[in-house]
């Protein structure tokens, strides 16, 4: 069952670590906000990284969440914005359990 388990991890991992782009964004939500863009700044077996926006412009919120606690889908209500790449319909989207830690300003 661990075996499984870290291997889960593994594969998430994996599919977080293509979005490490500072070019594109993804959709996260948490237990208590919804529908926030973010983008992923890095990725370990057991950690991902985000810096989500803000209310304040030009001020984004750095955490590291554990994989376990973070579910992979797709967001097709947004597309990629990286002009140099071909559009994609769809993003990755995150949803946390738990709810969005306070922004310290």
């Amino acid at each position: 069952m661990v075996q499984r388990r870290e291997k889960g991890l593994e594969e998430k991992a994996a599919k977080i670590a293509k979005w490490i782009d500072p070019n594109e964004r993804i959709t996260v939500q948490f237990d208590d906000q919804r529908d926030l863009s973010a983008e992923v700044t890095g990725c370990t077996e057991h950690l991902v990284s985000l810096s989500l926006d803000t209310a304040v412009p030009h001020i984004r919120q750095h955490i590291s969440l554990p994989l376990n606690s973070v579910e992979v889908a797709e967001d097709v209500s947004h597309y990629t914005r990286d002009p140099q790449r071909p559009l994609q319909r769809k993003r990755m989207m995150l949803i946390v359990q738990g709810n969005r830690p306070a922004v310290i300003y």
